[in-house]
């Protein structure tokens, strides 16, 4: 067990790495991969079945003891993103596919690797878990409601179809995974340290299926799709932070609300996109499993140099002059 506990931080520190190693294995030997095409709802599945053993009913009090910053936060997550994905694909005239798919990245929630990401922030984590919680179990409704309003015109959208995939695919593993937690905590405890692994290795494999599905797409499109992640995350990171600042919440705020607005839930893009559109539209959420787990590790370590006390003290000391 100690071993596989190991393996599974390394996977979760080099997880940037792996991705890009198992899109360009899966681009050059595309085949090898095609036949986990059937199989990407399965693995998010498991995915979010892992989210569920690490929650607890602590996570959730956060909402009743201060709303404020978890209503900012998910207001910010469900209007920020999506609009920047229509803006974008407009700007840089998307394929209707490839427009589709980028408003569907950002009509997701947030990503579980967000709260790693703001704990080396030092940001608030449990401001993180609890805008994470509550923004996938808003998702059957937000996200297909959003993809009507915003996508519609450039591919049909069936918001009840896309609300049971969701149910499906996140809201049922999720509890399972709560309920598992809740009545055998003792084995969950002993196993807790390896969900990373799997959770690691079912999104490697979801990446490099839809990579191989999407081999000559990559090569024509590749470059504008990237174009269109980056603009997107990096409008989530800033207007996300800027929404916290103008709203006056704290510094640690402002990180968890910044990195939770940037970072998506790409494993659901993709598996949607797959679902309902075609494996090309899921090219955009693939490109933003890669990219955001490259700028959080970088955004945090720039972060974790600022340290807050300093921040504040700093902040004091020019009242003071």
């Amino acid at each position: 067990m100690k071993t596989l506990e190991k393996i599974s931080a390394l996977a979760g520190k080099y997880f940037a790495v792996l991705v890009i190693l198992a899109a360009v294995i899966s681009f050059i030997f595309p085949s090898t991969f095609l036949v986990f095409e059937s199989y990407i709802t399965l693995l998010l599945g498991i995915v979010m079945f892992g989210m569920g053993l690490t929650l607890k009913p602590i996570d959730f009090k956060l909402v009743v003891a201060k709303p404020l910053p978890v209503i900012i936060g998910i207001a910010a997550q469900y209007m920020i993103m999506p609009l920047a994905a229509f803006g974008i694909a407009y700007l840089l005239r998307l394929p209707p596919e490839l427009a589709a798919g980028l408003v569907l990245l950002g009509s997701v929630p947030g990503g579980t690797a967000s709260n790693v990401m703001v704990y080396l922030a030092r940001g608030n984590v449990a401001l993180s878990v609890a805008m994470t919680s509550f923004s996938t179990m808003l998702a059957p409704i937000m996200t297909p409601l959003l993809l009507y309003l915003l996508a519609g015109q450039w591919l049909p959208v069936n918001p009840v179809a896309m609300f049971l995939s969701i149910i499906q695919v996140i809201i049922i593993p999720i509890i399972l995974g709560f309920l598992v937690q809740r009545f055998f905590p003792v084995v969950v405890d002993k196993s807790i340290a390896v969900v990373p692994l799997i959770s690691v290795t079912a999104i490697l494999i979801i990446v490099t299926a839809v990579t191989a599905a999407n081999a000559p797409n990559v090569a024509s499109a590749g470059v504008l799709v990237f174009a269109a992640v980056f603009l997107h995350n990096g409008f989530g990171l800033f207007f996300g932070y800027l929404a916290a600042r103008l709203l006056g919440l704290d510094e640690n705020d402002r990180r968890a609300i910044s990195i939770e607005v940037g970072m998506q839930n790409s494993g659901l893009g993709v598996s949607l996109a797959t679902t309902h559109f075609s494996p090309f539209a899921a090219l955009p959420s693939v490109w933003g499993a890669i990219w955001h787990n490259i700028s959080g590790p970088i955004i945090a370590t720039i972060w974790a140099n600022k340290p807050i006390e300093k921040m504040k003290a700093n902040t004091n000391l020019k009242k003071v002059n």
